[in-house]
């Protein structure tokens, strides 16, 4: 690696007064992609959400061990750092959950960093409980104290020339968001539909007197926003001069309890009292007999379509500013989606109804046609799926933990994959390798070991058929590198456990000879 140091000194990612001085005026929210530009080929990356970083305050953030995180990575001659939606956590604290597609997940925000711009007190946010385990997140705490440090910060805040700035630059969502956020407080937490019925139907006279009564906390929530996007941007841009680039993710549904069904009813399948009428899930497959019932509204589609899609092309374009690549969540839904009469317990009754097709991605393209995709094309695979897939252009997901339990014609197994597709070792949702092997049939894993044919130990094996793989892109979980078992699972998809999106790394789960070692395999299959 020509001597290359993989790990800066700290005060290169602590931020710093000087760094705030850079960033605070640049605006990172606009509808203009960050880097245009295909994928480059025979890439590869690593998936790991913020969250799951090291650090001092309870949960993983913008701070000290993302910029570290990119010094590995670019160490390890890594084209790509995946990550999870950066919304806002919502029910079961799942990332998928967001009360708002477009505003930032405050958790996120980094406090050592607000401390070096002399916006709080190192004291101060010690003076609240974070959690005693450093390897979860305590959301609880999070959520109860997150937002009281962060009005510290606020109320020493003085450049309001630079938030009035970002309130203008944003005026397309930062309003409605903001004026929910202030009216859940208001509401002690209560979901949009047990609100006073004014507010719930969004009577004009109503709203415009909320905005005036919530003011001041309406402006906070826009400061919140505001270091959210700061931090962000501030951290692209040092991912970008060390060449690695950000794929993100995008849900296909949002909940009933977000800002966007409250702002935009009539886009979502809602009866006259706004009540969903469907709702989203999918049938039982191999993660749950019951299926998983999500509970999301459905979309109205022949409203989108109406007007082009515009509320789909702007969300496309919130994530796009956001990201250098779009992992799209849930992709079969486009063709076809599940959905369960409302009320119901399970998922199982629920019917396939046709999606928007080829016209909705022709929307896509048309308003984006620079932006990198990622179909999701998991889950019940049928052929106008796959034909959606091809037709689309996007490159669709190979995971390695679903090639062996079927004959050697499964379509998950590399010698099956042609070049525009991305092969995963896993995905968040399910088991690191090193837990399948454990947990697997016998005949699986002597079929997985006999096909990877290594030298190495069984992990190793399968993360080396990953890179070797044909696909454009590779993509490791870093609890594979790490040769993490079932504590580092990520999700356990149709449950509620409390295990759910809480892992976190050890502390010094980066080193020099993890790099190296990740470095020469991604050479060997010209990836670098």
């Amino acid at each position: 690696m020509g001597g290359y140091s993989p790990f800066l000194q700290m005060e290169h990612f602590s931020g710093g007064k000087e760094r705030w001085k850079t960033f605070r005026h640049t605006l990172f929210y606009t509808t203009q992609s960050v880097i245009a530009g295909d994928i480059p080929m025979r890439g590869s990356g690593i998936l790991m959400h913020i969250t799951s970083l090291p650090g001092p305050y309870g949960i993983g953030t913008m701070g000290a061990q993302a910029y570290q995180f990119i010094d590995f990575l670019k160490a390890a001659g890594q084209k790509y750092w995946q990550i999870l939606p950066l919304t806002p956590t919502g029910y079961g604290d799942s990332p998928y959950q967001s009360c708002s597609t477009f505003a930032g997940n405050h958790y996120l925000i980094d406090l050592d960093m607000l401390v070096e711009a002399g916006l709080l007190e190192r004291d101060e946010i010690r003076a609240y409980s974070w959690g005693e385990n450093p390897n979860r997140v305590d959301f609880g705490l999070q959520y109860q104290n997150r937002l009281q440090v962060l009005r510290l910060a606020y109320d020493r805040f003085r450049d309001h020339q630079a938030l009035d700035a970002f309130c203008r630059e944003n005026a397309g969502w930062l309003p409605d968001y903001t004026l929910f956020m202030a009216l859940k407080d208001r509401f002690a937490g209560l979901p949009w539909y047990n609100w006073e019925d004014n507010l719930k139907h969004r009577d004009p006279d109503a709203i415009w007197k909320a905005r005036q009564e919530l003011s001041e906390q309406i402006r906070f929530y826009c400061f919140v926003q505001y270091l959210f996007f700061c931090q962000w941007q501030a951290l692209c841009s040092y991912a970008h001069k060390a060449g690695v680039q950000i794929i993100g993710d995008v849900p296909i549904y949002v909940p009933y309890d977000s800002v966007d069904v409250w702002s935009d009813p009539e886009l979502f399948l809602l009866d006259e009292e706004l009540t969903p009428i469907e709702v989203a899930g999918c049938p039982p497959d191999c993660f749950s007999e019951e299926g998983q019932l999500w509970g999301n509204p459905l979309y109205r589609w022949e409203r989108h379509k109406k007007d082009g899609y515009s509320w789909w092309i702007r969300r496309m374009q919130g994530a796009a500013s956001r990201y250098d690549g779009i992992r799209i969540d849930h992709f079969r839904g486009f063709a076809g989606y599940w959905a369960v009469p409302y009320g119901d317990a399970t998922a199982r009754n629920g019917q396939w109804l046709p999606g928007p097709g080829m016209d909705f991605i022709r929307a896509l393209h048309t308003a984006l046609p620079d932006v990198q995709m990622i179909a999701e094309d998991l889950g019940l695979l049928t052929p106008d799926v796959h034909k959606l897939r091809d037709d689309s252009g996007y490159p669709g997901m190979k995971v390695l933990s679903f090639a062996f339990d079927g004959g050697a014609d499964c379509e998950y197994l590399p010698h099956t994959y042609h070049r525009n597709t991305v092969c995963y070792t896993g995905t968040h949702d399910n088991m690191p390798i090193k837990q399948w092997l454990a947990e697997s049939s016998p005949k699986a894993v002597a079929f997985a070991l006999e096909y990877a044919g290594g030298t190495e130990d069984p992990v190793w094996s399968i993360i080396r058929l990953c890179l070797s793989s044909v696909s454009d892109l590779a993509v490791v979980q870093i609890q594979d590198y790490l040769e993490l078992g079932a504590e580092g699972r990520m999700n356990f998809p149709g449950t509620r456990t409390g295990d759910n999106w809480t892992w976190r790394a050890d502390p010094q789960f980066v080193s020099r000879e993890l790099a190296e070692r990740i470095w020469k395999l991604t050479a060997t299959y010209g990836r670098l």
